[in-house]
């Protein structure tokens, strides 16, 4: 009988691809392992196992697999059932899911070596010059990769080479897989086992007498393991003795001393003994009440406490609860900034239970993390992280909390699977029979309207922890300012002498502006011109400290010009102001205090948010500038005033979300301020200071910001009233990106009638030298999601059969916010 499996391999392609495996294979393999199988011509990938059965393929002759990586799956069911999940609802593939859900050193590599033929002789004077170097090479090494030779002959393009000296069968190729995960090994020495007694020792120090750095070292070892009990590291060795490597490898080399290694964690915990948690206030402990009898009733519940509440307390009694019923706890953040103060919050409380994961830690980190939650690890009962860690192999887990759940950041825009966090952590939960918090002082309207259709629980705090009350906050006029010459740069009098009283009370300062470099515009004064990115629609952004203009949709960048590239003026100017201007011009105005910047250039390395964070709370910083990253949940103890340089450009961007986003920003940034026991003050700088969610803002009123926006939702039918699928198609040329989005919104109409909208080019137009085009489709409450899918795929196929729209690339984007 004929045994098979069906892989999934890391390949964006609709199928599962189905192996021949042997009976032994059959009896051994079970789903979630990896293999490692052949795909095509010559790849080789690593493949997850999703079923194990007796069914040949009908279509295709069923390949060998090629070896077996796992002895255990390193992926459970559970797991396989979320994957299958989002490639369902998300319209991606399970390669896809694949991709995006294992740490990469899980995914082998199959790398190309090219080898010597030994059997055959060549005559040498057959080859080219450059076939001749790659031969020459293997003379002298055993085997070579593709880079390799790319280098050996400094071009990029080396396959048309390797293909002639096979045929002229000089070389032969094989597919080498390899792991990317090594364990981290720390090197370790102790005195050799023949100096146990007490004349061996003797007699080896009467030896060393006439190396005296070498017996300091023996000396220094023995002081070190009496005093620790522990094994002694080599690095902590040298640091005590004060001698060099070369010495404690002379008395290895002498078989003095004996290294051996011991695998460890490359993320520890260093702390002391744990605290116990805090103890709530009355506002606290009833809203812990309300959410333990919500459990009871719902699965989801939705916790709208405002800024400085003391949400997080309240999350670690939850935890502290799940802990002790033995399950696993989740805890999810919309921005890596965030986990920078959590970790030390929770650590503090929890110790080596708390693991972190998202995209700052190296891989080989997220692999040690990955393998504790596999295995239910005391190290991972409470994991922490940004998006990606729902995907890790929860067994146990008992609760999620997502904390500030409105956030954009849950969204993962590209590549495919384009999943939204909460949403599939709420998945999560149900397939786990789990209960999951959702945490806010700004819900989104989506979780707001299901508490109110009684969908989720609904839980409120009203009151600021030790009853501070909520900042005062102003809105300051600077049309008004600059018509009366009362503004200094893109500071208002009122801003300087508020700051300038903060200041010198010894608190803190807060500038909010939401674009980073210099001057999103660079203009000549002469003819108008302005510097564009050559592969998109979008003028170049100055960036002063480089002295650049980058673009921050594809990274293009060109040293900062001195003269008009359309009518050579020297008359340049820059339009608009991004956080480097900011800080430029507070360094100006308050040259004897510290300012600092933070946004995406000043936070790049993966300690870039702790480093800047730290040095607030320890109050090196006066004055912080900074993006969005600032808005989410910071606790920063002496922040009296926070500054919104602009509200004008967030208000009107164009987007149906655009004023429920400025409204959960701009009171997400205010929170900032007065969180201890003085009230704190916002300014807000605008054009307009009547728009309705200024004024909102102002008075610290979400129900009114609900109930305008759920009408304009209601009357224009866009979410939560209706779900939407955005399609977008990009290509190179535009004519026939055109074409194709004609063709594809007629095919929809067909079908969808008036719920389709498009095609229409986005603000921008192009990016990455792409044209791009987008078509909506709006779906009732009434209309099946699954149908419609059914019915989208069934024209993307037409469309993929058209031989002039293949090269055209749609991508589908499901709840596109």
């Amino acid at each position: 009988m004929n045994h098979f499996i069906d892989v999934i391999i890391p390949v964006p392609l609709k199928k599962l691809f189905t192996y021949s495996i042997s009976a032994s294979e059959f009896d051994f393999l079970k789903p979630g392992m990896r293999v490692a199988v052949p795909f095509g011509k010559s790849k080789i990938y690593t493949g997850i196992v999703f079923r194990v059965h007796n069914d040949p393929p009908i279509a295709y002759e069923a390949k060998d697999i090629q070896q077996i990586l796992d002895d255990t799956p390193i992926v459970n069911n559970k797991q396989l059932q979320l994957w299958q999940w989002i490639a369902d609802y998300y319209m991606c593939t399970l390669g896809d899911v694949m991709r995006a859900a294992l740490p990469s050193a899980f995914i082998l590599e199959s790398e190309t070596v090219i080898l010597k033929n030994n059997i055959k002789t060549i005559d040498e004077s057959i080859l080219k010059d450059d076939e001749f170097l790659v031969y020459e090479a293997l003379h002298h090494q055993s085997s070579l990769k593709i880079h390799d030779i790319s280098n050996i002959l400094d071009k990029k393009n080396v396959l048309p080479v390797i293909k002639r000296l096979i045929e002229k069968e000089a070389i032969s190729v094989e597919e080498e897989v390899y792991e990317k995960y090594k364990p981290k090994l720390v090197r370790y020495v102790k005195l050799h086992s023949r100096f146990s007694s007490e004349e061996g020792l003797q007699k080896l120090l009467d030896d060393l007498s006439r190396a005296p750095k070498q017996r300091q070292v023996i000396l220094t070892l023995f002081s070190v393991s009496a005093t620790t009990k522990k094994p002694v590291k080599v690095s902590d060795l040298v640091a005590q003795s004060g001698a060099s490597t070369a010495i404690i490898k002379s008395l290895i080399d002498k078989e003095v001393l004996e290294e051996y290694y011991i695998q460890t964690d490359r993320v520890q915990y260093s702390g002391e003994e744990n605290e116990a948690t805090k103890k709530l206030n009355e506002h606290q402990e009833t809203a812990l009440k309300e959410i333990k009898e919500s459990f009871e009733k719902y699965m989801v519940t939705l916790l709208h406490g405002v800024t400085s509440s003391g949400k997080t307390e309240v999350y670690v009694k939850l935890i502290e609860e799940a802990l002790n019923m033995g399950q696993q706890v989740l805890y999810l953040l919309p921005e890596i900034a965030l986990t920078a103060q959590l970790i030390t919050r929770l650590q503090n409380y929890f110790g080596e239970q708390v693991a972190i994961f998202h995209s700052k830690y190296s891989t080989q980190e997220r692999v040690e993390v990955w393998n504790h939650v596999l295995n239910k690890s005391e190290k991972a009962k409470v994991v922490l992280g940004a998006r990606s860690s729902i995907f890790l192999p929860f067994d146990n887990i008992g609760l999620i909390i997502v904390d500030e759940e409105h956030e954009q950041s849950f969204k993962q825009f590209d590549p495919a699977p384009r999943y939204h966090a909460r949403d599939t952590a709420v998945v999560l939960a149900n397939m786990h029979k789990a209960k999951i918090l959702l945490g806010s002082a700004t819900p989104s309207l989506e979780s707001y309207f299901n508490a109110k259709q009684n969908k989720y629980g609904f839980v409120e705090i009203t009151k600021r922890y030790n009853n501070v009350l909520m900042p005062d906050i102003e809105l300051i006029d600077i049309k008004d300012k600059f018509k009366k010459k009362l503004m200094k740069g893109h500071f208002s009098d009122r801003l300087i002498e508020e700051m300038t009283e903060t200041l010198q009370e010894g608190h803190q300062i807060i500038l909010f502006q939401n674009r980073r470099g210099f001057s999103p515009i660079v203009e000549c004064n002469t003819c108008g011109n302005s510097p564009q990115c050559p592969n998109c629609d979008v003028s170049l952004t100055y960036h002063q400290y480089r002295n650049q203009l980058r673009c921050h949709y594809c990274g293009y960048n060109s040293s900062m010009i001195k003269d008009c590239a359309a009518c050579g003026s020297p008359e340049l100017d820059t339009k608009g102001f991004g956080t480097e201007q900011i800080e430029e011009e507070v360094k100006l105005l308050f040259p004897d205090y510290k300012v600092a910047r933070m946004d995406l250039d000043t936070t790049r390395g993966k300690y870039g948010y702790e480093k800047i964070i730290t040095a607030l709370e320890q109050q090196e910083i006066d004055i912080l500038v900074g993006t969005q990253m600032l808005t989410k949940g910071l606790d920063f103890r002496h922040v009296k005033l926070v500054g919104i340089m602009n509200a004008d450009n967030m208000l009107n961007f164009p987007d149906f979300r655009a004023h429920e986003r400025s409204f959960q920003l701009m009171l997400q940034v205010s929170g900032r301020a007065g969180r201890t026991d003085q009230r704190g003050k916002v300014l807000i700088q605008t054009y307009n200071p009547y728009h309705n969610i200024l004024q909102q803002v102002s008075t610290n009123n979400y129900i009114d910001m609900f109930n305008e926006q759920m009408n304009d939702r209601y009357n224009y039918k866009y979410p939560p009233i209706y779900k939407q699928i955005k399609i977008t198609l990009k290509h190179k040329d535009y004519s026939k990106v055109d074409a194709a989005s004609v063709w594809l919104a007629k095919s929809l109409r067909q079908v969808f009638r008036e719920y389709v909208l498009g095609p229409e080019s986005p603000p921008i137009s192009r990016i990455r030298n792409q044209f791009h085009k987008n078509i909506l489709v709006k779906i009732p409450k009434q209309q099946s999601l699954s149908k419609t899918k059914e019915a989208i795929i069934k024209i993307n196929n037409s469309f993929l059969n058209i031989k002039d729209f293949r090269s055209v690339k749609i991508i589908l984007n499901v709840d596109n916010f």
